[in-house]
């Protein structure tokens, strides 16, 4: 049948991309995949195809998928687009006493800019991947990206920077489906990653977690100037000293390392002073926060009042936002848990995604 057109694939190894891949070519399209290489697992302590991204292993695998539904695949290095767009972010991030959002900045640099980069190169006109979101008309008459079918697995936090003049040429082909959908297509189309393990987590941290991983990353001279001291809060007294910033983060009770006779939870963090704020947990409640780097995908004004997600399991809280100068306001109806700054604060009306900025 007649070719729907020229797609570049990005495909992780995963069972989402890789049935995504599959679905297009079944349904027309003239698919070309390609895998990121953006991280050399070699070099840390994370066993490749255990939950990872882009990895050999993850490479090899959707190779595989791609000799199997005999179409092109292609290998990009993009280490060092990786190195400066994401890890290194991830980790002043930290140091700033924030918590980043790494998966954001992938989407941004890579998937969604230097792949478009490459869709040009191969002559193709749409770029697709695995994410469970959907590009759907809007009643303005605007293209714009929904929530996917499946609520566990929507991805459409992550996507609140895309360029909106992509969105004609973007498929997200596995958006309308459930997870457990995907698995059995990826059964009946053959794949041999139609049992593998969902990637988890941040890819390039994997078990040692976060902490290990900036400390590695980082000169001890540099992370012996982040060490400071715990206060209670609101008071100010002093119940004790921490050896660094990035060992915390927003509502975290767990390896505060004191002892008092209330739990006390991560209020707030001072990255200039490298002061650890503790509290009780009514402390954690604050119904506004500030917003940078606004991203409208859709229109939005000041007064509109709109479903907010402060982090990727958040469920949404009505809010109401306003500008003011170069930031917003979010104003929410009710008081929300552990507002953490480097964050994304993601904005929808009814399940349409509008657009995002950054927690400040």
């Amino acid at each position: 049948m007649p070719s729907k057109g020229r797609v570049l694939m990005a495909m992780s190894g995963g069972v989402d991309s890789s049935t995504a891949a599959a679905l297009l070519k079944s349904q027309g399209y003239d698919v070309i995949g390609a895998t990121m290489q953006v991280w050399d697992y070699s070099q840390c302590e994370i066993v490749e195809g255990e939950g990872t991204c882009c990895s050999s292993i993850d490479v090899e695998d959707a190779r595989a998928v791609a000799d199997l539904i005999d179409i092109p695949f292609y290998v990009l290095n993009c280490e060092s687009q990786f190195r400066e767009k994401v890890i290194d972010p991830f980790v002043q991030s930290y140091l700033q006493g924030h918590t980043p959002l790494p998966c954001v900045d992938c989407n941004t640099y890579l998937k969604f800019d230097h792949l478009i980069r490459k869709m040009a190169e191969l002559d193709c006109q749409f770029l697709a991947t695995g994410h469970y979101a959907q590009v759907v008309p809007t009643p303005s008459g605007a293209l714009g990206i929904q929530t996917s079918s499946d609520r566990w697995k929507d991805q459409t936090y992550f996507l609140f920077t895309i360029d909106p003049a992509i969105l004609p040429r973007l498929i997200f082909p596995i958006g309308h489906l459930q997870k457990d959908e995907v698995r059995n297509l990826a059964r009946q189309f053959g794949l041999s990653v139609a049992s593998k393990k969902d990637s988890t987590g941040i890819c390039f941290v994997g078990q040692q977690g976060y902490q290990k991983f900036v400390e590695a990353e980082v000169p001890t001279n540099i992370l012996n100037q982040k060490r400071g001291d715990i206060k209670l809060f609101p008071t100010g007294s002093k119940l004790g000293t921490h050896e660094g910033i990035h060992r915390f983060t927003y509502g975290q009770s767990r390896g505060l390392g004191l002892d008092h006779h209330e739990k006390l939870f991560v209020i707030k963090i001072d990255g200039e002073k490298n002061v650890v704020w503790v509290g009780e947990e009514k402390y954690l409640y604050r119904d506004s926060l500030m917003v940078k780097n606004f991203k409208q995908l859709l229109p939005m004004k000041s007064g509109d009042t709109l479903n907010v997600k402060i982090r990727y399991a958040h469920v949404g809280a009505e809010a109401r936002i306003e500008q003011m100068g170069e930031t917003w306001k979010v104003q929410f109806k009710e008081p929300q848990r552990a507002i953490t700054p480097g964050q994304a604060c993601v904005f929808y009306q009814d399940e349409v995604l509008m657009g995002g900025g950054w927690i400040v």
